[in-house]
């Protein structure tokens, strides 16, 4: 029997998710989330063979929530299963630990593939998304915002939305001088001084229409 723990935000989608999961032979859900604290405690909690989560979700997401599981429960599995099919987000999925990354476009069989290899251990990725992985490897980055990491764009989202830097780093849970640091760095690669040219660049590059 596969033990599954499956973390999203949505409780209508973890309900089907759960019903088309427990439909398939051996495989039973054992415990859900609904945010990233939760997934923390429950993967710390419940004996499970793999964890199946949104990449962004109330709390600590993204790439380190990615981390600090795979800290915390190094044996542990992680699929990730997300809306975002950007070759550079999936990347970074995989480089902070996930095992695993399907679309939510992805039909129930390729749900039941990765399940399948990720709970055995075994890394998995669609064919059409390596596809776009692989092309994305053999091509350099033709604007500089595609070179931020996750947090970066977290914090220039939040930047160009107006938000006070002291407002970012209690809403992500950071110190200031972290945020501030982030924002120095991100600032460096995209060649911007001030943040009247950060909003500007990000609307002229029609950025942060939806989430990092």
């Amino acid at each position: 029997m596969t033990r599954i723990i499956v973390a999203d935000d949505h409780t209508l989608f973890r309900i089907g998710l759960r019903q088309m999961l427990e439909s398939f032979d051996g495989i039973a859900v054992v415990a859900e989330a609904a945010n990233a604290e939760q997934t923390l405690a429950v993967t710390d909690t419940v004996d499970a063979d793999l964890l199946i989560s949104d990449l962004t979700m109330p709390g600590t997401s993204g790439t380190q929530l990615i981390e600090q599981l795979h800290r915390r429960q190094p044996s542990l599995p992680i699929l990730i299963l997300s809306m975002h099919d950007e070759p550079a987000t999936v990347r970074r999925a995989l480089q902070a630990g996930a095992t695993g990354y399907i679309t939510k476009e992805s039909s129930p069989d390729t749900l039941h593939a990765a399940v399948r290899h990720v709970a055995a251990g075994q890394r998995y990725i669609p064919p059409a998304l390596a596809e776009l992985l692989a092309f994305e490897s053999v091509r350099p980055p033709s604007n500089p915002h595609e070179t931020l990491s996750q947090r970066e764009r977290q914090i220039f989202k939040l930047i160009a939305q107006g938000t006070m830097l002291s407002q970012i780093a209690e809403q992500l849970h950071l110190s200031p001088k972290t945020v501030t640091t982030h924002k120095t760095h991100l600032m460096e690669k995209l060649g911007i001084g001030n943040n009247a040219d950060l909003i500007r660049y990000a609307i002229e590059h029609k950025l942060f229409d939806r989430a990092p």
